[in-house]
């Protein structure tokens, strides 16, 4: 029996973690109280990761499907070889946009992986790559690039006076405002220092029982929300005037933007109080330091990319970035997160570059090209039509919005390949699934966390910290499985297409390794990996240069507060009616036969989308997914806590067990998105109602009818 220093890929937070090995097998992960930036925090999720690699649901070899429609085992080499044909005679008849290409929230862990997937697109030259990045939170990096990145970065949390979550709850997601790495602890201690929390989302999540100030609105007011927040701080003259005059444009067709969002306009409309609304700005701009993010709940709420550009407006007017002279927190270990100078960086494209889709007139974005429309896609015939899919760490069937169609477009493919651990609601319908080598079965370092800031605020690491962690175990005995950058290696050789990475050619005659290709990836970092590899608990490496730079004074660029598409879209809010939306009630029946509720999306403690829900622990924690009803609409339905409801959107239905929850609003139903079980998806409609710019569904504030399934209740 042996410990070592492990990192855990269940999600983005990467935690370190100390494994105990067995006779080649990890028995027992516990968090890592020797690590710097974690200081021994794990989860439930991954304390119990290493029971993914011997689960009994996991693939040990390639599956090939049947002519009856059945799987058959086959060997990796037989089954790279019939999708190497397979694929050439795809690109032969019907051109490079022919294969699309699809990575899910399990791919991005696994770098050597991302290199040769984009290797093998580059190569045979399609540009139809998708990932999980624009059916999640796109709106952050469109409205990044609309508004400016600054390059000294964001204030940090670690002194920050206010910090305010929209529809952000990081203390189970892992994800936004305050630091993922052990946030409970990371919030203790700011409060115990005087931070001031602000959050507003229509639950009382965990976040929001240790706010200071909780408005608990209607979903999907967001925007009028933020707006009138803006109004109270520009009206009253709480902006950073300094910093607006210095380093901002439009700040003056800002303010006009927002003047009909006047507190005692909006709070009707989100359902909370006026004095509430004002005591959150004032809170906010009052306080010295600190910043406002905004979650996964409201990026999928109508005005997605128009509510996270007002929430970096928020912070823009209020000055909430490091200024020069002022310490970074982190500015990059493997990778250089910001140029370390305290100005606006040249802007970037948002969206209209690149490949074109041939629906709804979407293109390429600062996100990616965007995944919801990828179903359309492939079943719109013509030339480009999407023939074959790689799917790579993904689950489209649960995670796209409109299941059906996913579904009709799935088999209707000429070729499907799903590179997965598990037979997932996914590969059920490929042609071929691979299952890949798996977490600790490879070496890994903790670059996701470097690579996500422009995906919102402090959400990198909050110190230079990085982790090295080497291959621990072997692949269970008797397996026929491939790292997934193995597989696009091979694939690229038989095809007869060089691969090569930013102009690096591989050697397509002898296979590189993982150590070899983390080492390529890396190549730029400020800290070599050798050097990380020293310290097996990880480490922070102090910056050379803390300070941010002064900027040229001749220096052009500037943050756009007035970005023409947002603010003609806010201007087109305001000209809506402010009246209070209509209140939960009953419909087609009569009294407590139905309901019509606001669905919105949450995370689950035990979960992590549509990921091993069928490990037994977690499993026995949340063996369904429910559907959390404020008791009062319970009553309404006339129902008990474990009764069976069915929820009805304009494009489907679903059944899920119902949880009474006190801590959701009235009006308001809450549930997980990415479940097997009472799949949200089903209820989304991908083609009349979708944001213009990101091509992103409603797929929160999700209009839906309740309404009991069954006379007598049934116990989950």
């Amino acid at each position: 029996m042996a410990e070592v220093t492990a990192i855990c890929r269940f999600c983005h937070a990467t935690c370190g973690m100390v494994a105990t090995l067995e006779d080649g097998r990890v028995t027992r992960l516990i968090g890592d109280i020797d690590n710097p930036m974690y200081a021994g925090y794990s989860c439930v999720k991954g304390r119990n990761y290493h029971a993914f690699h011997e689960s009994p649901s996991r693939l040990r070899t390639p599956l090939r499907r049947r002519s009856d429609g059945g799987f058959e085992s086959a060997s990796s080499a037989a089954v790279l070889d019939e999708i190497a044909v397979r694929t050439r005679d795809i690109l032969d008849r019907h051109g490079p946009r022919s294969v699309a290409m699809y990575g899910g929230t399990f791919s991005h862990f696994c770098p050597a992986g991302v290199m040769l997937r984009e290797s093998f697109m580059d190569a045979i030259g399609s540009p139809m790559r998708f990932s999980n990045a624009t059916i999640d939170q796109p709106g952050k990096p469109i409205s990044m690039a609309l508004h400016g990145k600054w390059g000294a970065g964001p204030q940090d949390f670690a002194d920050a006076d206010v910090c305010m979550l929209i529809g952000a709850n990081p203390l189970v997601s892992m994800w936004g405002g305050i630091p993922s790495f052990n946030p409970a602890k990371r919030l203790h201690e700011a409060r115990q220092r005087g931070l001031k929390l602000i959050v507003i989302d229509p639950r009382r999540t965990e976040s929001a029982r240790k706010a200071d100030l909780h408005l608990q609105c209607l979903p999907g007011q967001d925007v009028p929300l933020l707006a009138a927040m803006l109004n109270v701080i520009i009206t009253e003259g709480l902006c950073d005037r300094a910093f607006i005059e210095a380093e901002t444009e439009g700040f003056g067709a800002l303010a006009a933007a927002v003047a009909p969002f006047t507190p005692e306009r909006v709070a009707p409309r989100a359902g909370i109080e006026a004095g509430s609304i004002i005591e959150a700005a004032r809170m906010f701009a009052r306080a010295q330091r600190g910043n406002v993010t905004s979650g996964t709940g409201p990026s999928m709420a109508p005005h997605g990319v128009l509510m996270d550009y007002l929430v970096l407006a928020l912070n823009t007017v209020c000055g909430r970035w490091i200024k020069a002279g002022e310490r970074m927190p982190n500015r990059g270990v493997l990778f250089r997160q910001f140029s370390g100078v305290a100005r606006a960086e040249k802007p970037r494209a948002a969206t209209g570059f690149g490949e074109a889709l041939r629906v709804r007139g979407l293109t390429d974005t600062a996100a990616g090209l965007p995944t919801a429309a990828l179903a359309e896609e492939i079943l719109t015939p013509g030339e480009g039509q999407v023939k074959a899919l790689f799917v790579v760490g993904g689950n489209p069937l649960l995670s796209w919005p409109n299941q059906a169609k996913t579904r009709r477009a799935l088999e209707s493919l000429e070729l499907l390949v799903v590179v997965d651990p598990v037979l997932s609601e996914t590969a059920r319908h490929a042609h071929y699934v691979i299952g890949p080598r798996f977490g600790f079965e490879s070496p890994a370092i903790t670059f996701g966390n470097e690579g996500i800031t422009v995906y919102g605020l402090s959400l990198g690491y909050p110190e230079p910290f990085a982790q090295y962690q080497p291959q621990l175990i072997e692949p269970p005995a008797g397996s026929d499985v491939l790292e997934d950058w193995r597989i696009f290696y091979e694939l690229g050789r038989r095809m007869g297409y060089p691969l090569a990475f930013r102009g690096q050619p591989f050697d397509m005659s002898t296979p590189p390794t993982t150590d070899g290709l983390l080492s390529q990836f890396v190549a730029r970092s400020r800290v070599p990996l050798e050097e990380i590899k020293r310290h097996p608990h990880g480490a922070v490496f102090p910056d050379p240069k803390p300070c941010a730079e002064p900027r040229d004074a001749e220096w052009p660029h500037r943050l756009q507060l007035a970005a023409p598409v947002m603010i003609a879209e806010l201007h087109g809010i305001a000209a809506q009616k402010s009246e209070a939306p209509a209140p939960a009630g009953p419909v087609m029946g009569g009294e407590g036969s139905a309901l019509r509720l606001l669905l919105v999306s949450r995370r689950e403690h035990a979960l992590y989308n549509s990921v091993a829900h069928d490990l037994p622990a977690l499993r026995r924690r949340l063996p369904h997914n429910p559907a959390h009803l404020n008791p009062q609409d319970a009553a309404r339905l006339g129902i008990v806590d474990g009764a069976i409801v069915e929820i009805e959107s304009a494009v489907g239905g679903i059944r899920a067990v119902a949880h009474l929850a006190p801590d959701v609003r009235e009006g308001v139903v809450s549930i997980a998105h990415g479940f097997a079980g009472a799949c949200t998806a089903a209820l989304i409609d991908d083609a009349t109602d979708y944001e213009a710019l990101s091509g992103l569904p409603r797929m929160s504030a999700l209009p839906v009818t309740v309404r009991p399934a069954a006379a007598t209740p049934t116990t989950a």
